[in-house]
Parts: C-alpha cells; structure tokens; sequence
C-alpha cells in the first residue's frame, strides 16, 4: 500500500504530509489513522510505547474517548529525507468540562511507500478557560482559512 506524498520530501510535500496527518486525526477516527502507518509502526507517545497498527488503533480508540471535541493543528518544523519533524497543538475537554491546550513535537520516520513507522511524541498539557480556546471549527478537518500554529502566536 502506497500513501503519497512519498519520500524524500520537499518543503511542499511534507507540509501536504503534516496536513494529511492532521486531516486524519481530526476525523477522530482511529481505524482511518491507523492505516497511514506501517504494520509494524514504533509509537513513544509521552511515556507510552505502542507497536503496530492494532495498539495504535487500540491507542486512539482510548485517547479519543478521554479527550472530548478535540481539535488538533499540525505545522512542519524541519524535513531530510524520508524524516519529518512537526510542531502541534490541539484543544480538548474532559468529562468534567476542563479545557485543556497540548502542546508537542513529533519525529516521523517514513518507509519508501510513505507509511510512517516511526513516532516520537513530546506532549505537554495546559490548563486553559473555555474563553480562551483558539480552535473553534466544527469537529472535524480544519477549515482550509482557519489560522495555523504560527498565525495564532502558537
């Protein structure tokens, strides 16, 4: 299974990669995004380590059913090669009613077909008031005129 953009990446296509990525797990839809990984994909996700599709899937099926209207933005920092390092935040609530804001850095690691088998997850949780959330969309893709990270001082 091919999943264009493929390596090694230009400036264009790993921004088109990071947006695929976001697109995907704004759908919070954990079977969908696991297929953009390899069979054998290698996670740390905080101090989490997941392999292979079937615990990513297991992963988000958790992680999705914690954190409530989230919303997620992704922006490239660098790229070589078939290696992407991108910069995030996404927004979301628990059961309670807390907002929170996380922030994180990701490297990504591609195979030749573009599958990622390799994720390294940084993440970092912020407390913030519902009067101060930035990403307002209806759930789902982020709407092509929305700000992104840098845009909103992110």
């Amino acid at each position: 299974m091919s999943r264009p953009p493929l390596p090694p990446f230009t400036a264009e296509t790993a921004a088109q990669k990071a947006r695929m990525a976001e697109d995907a797990w704004n759908s919070r839809d954990p079977a969908r995004v696991a297929l953009a990984y390899t069979e054998d994909s290698r996670w740390r996700n905080r101090a989490e380590f997941v392999t292979g599709r079937a615990e990513i899937e297991a992963f988000l099926t958790r992680k999705w059913a914690r954190e409530l209207e989230y919303r997620l933005i992704k922006e490239v920092w660098a790229f070589a090669g078939n290696r992407i390092a991108a910069r995030f935040a996404y927004e979301w609530r628990d059961d309670a009613g807390n907002w929170f804001r996380s922030y994180g850095n990701e490297n990504w690691e591609f195979d030749e077909e573009g599958l990622m088998r390799t994720r390294h997850a940084s993440i970092n949780d912020l407390p913030i008031r519902a009067e101060d959330r930035k990403f307002h969309w209806p759930q789902g893709r982020r709407p092509d005129d929305h700000l992104g990270l840098s845009d909103l001082g992110l």
